[in-house]
């Protein structure tokens, strides 16, 4: 068995954070069903819906928010890739405007391949984002498995009348992202071993950083929807966020904010192959105006995220607002739309300069 210090976790994996993500198309596939589903009163939110997580009323105004996700690794070093994983897993409660309570480990690891001291710094480096998110990671279950996976089943608490969803944006709205785009072209240099040393230190900053403002955001009745972006890039997520609420989106394709050194990976080629199923899952539905770098917005609108940035649907007149929120976390840099809500047209997004 390798030397644990010589071990790159990337070397042991075929796709890398949400990169493993099914395909929108292919995920629609699995989850048709001609059964019908009996109905849960209590159910506030549910597979009727694309959202980044079920919400359940218990009571006195209250609502439980339960999700789960775990993937491949995306880094190399064993403790941040616990870290990641975590914070994406317990994004998906920020991303519903909730505030997170407490988390079970999912662990697959081939121990005839990778020794169980790697296996527990993953699980120090999830015990690390626990903490700094405030909740115990109180279990969890784990399994021999071909490939390393990792990730958490996490609930998640908030009133029901804070509850956000992805499908309840409203037309006009404006369109924030708290994060830089390019985590999947990053992961993907840094597995060709192309990816410079100052780019992987702010790919590590970046997936580790939590979404933590959307607790804040979810008290505001301004934010009339919120998702994060994750596997199926930002055009995939605003297409649900469109599609669910009715409407279309146009994209300020110059006003997104990107990952430093996104262009130079691009111009060697360097792209995930889930950016490629991503686009074929739904470039159908999306048109570019002139003056867009099309070839580089391929590249970077389907490119799958790890615990991407929120994307936040604003009503303008509440605007300055969830702008002084944002400042309170830190995130003055994204207060500039990137976007906005527009009566449903041919294309669920446009894509302009």
């Amino acid at each position: 068995m390798d030397n644990p210090n010589d071990i790159k976790l990337t070397q042991y994996s075929r796709g890398a954070g949400c990169g493993c993500k099914i395909s929108p198309a292919v995920l629609e596939e699995a989850l048709k069903t001609d059964i019908a589903a009996p109905e849960y009163p209590q159910l506030l939110v549910g597979n009727s819906s694309a959202d980044d997580a079920a919400a359940y009323d218990i009571g006195n105004g209250k609502a439980l928010i339960a999700t789960t996700d775990f993937f491949m690794p995306i880094v190399d070093d064993s403790y941040d890739y616990g870290r990641i994983a975590a914070a994406n897993a317990i994004s998906d409660v920020y991303a519903m405007g909730g505030a997170p309570v407490m988390a079970l480990a999912i662990l697959g690891w081939p121990i005839d391949k990778l020794p169980a001291s790697l296996a527990r710094r993953v699980m120090e480096g999830a015990r690390a984002t626990c903490a700094d998110a405030g909740i115990p990671l109180a279990g969890g279950h784990s399994i021999d498995s071909l490939e390393p996976v990792f990730g958490l089943s996490v609930n998640g608490l908030c009133d029901i009348a804070h509850l956000k969803q992805n499908n309840t944006a409203t037309e006009g709205d404006l369109l924030l992202l708290t994060k830089p785009l390019g985590t999947g072209i990053l992961a993907t240099a840094q597995k060709r071993g192309a990816l410079k040393d100052e780019h992987a230190a702010a790919l590590v900053a970046q997936m580790t950083t939590l979404n933590k403002v959307g607790a804040a955001l979810g008290k505001l009745k301004a934010v009339t929807a919120m998702t994060d972006v994750t596997g199926f890039g930002l055009a995939g997520h605003l297409i649900e966020m469109a599609a669910g609420s009715g409407l279309s989106a146009e994209i300020y394709y110059n006003n997104l904010p990107k990952m430093e050194g996104v262009a130079e990976y691009l111009a060697q080629r360097i792209v995930p192959d889930a950016t490629y199923r991503n686009w074929n899952a739904y470039s159908a539905k999306i048109t570019f105006e002139a003056g867009v770098d099309v070839m580089q917005a391929f590249s970077l609108l389907p490119d799958p995220q790890t615990n991407g940035g929120l994307l936040i649907a604003v009503d303008p007149q509440g605007l300055e607002e969830v702008k002084a929120v944002l400042q309170q976390y830190g995130l003055e840099a994204f207060c500039t739309s990137v976007g906005k809500m527009v009566a449903k047209a041919d294309k669920t997004i446009i894509v302009k300069a």
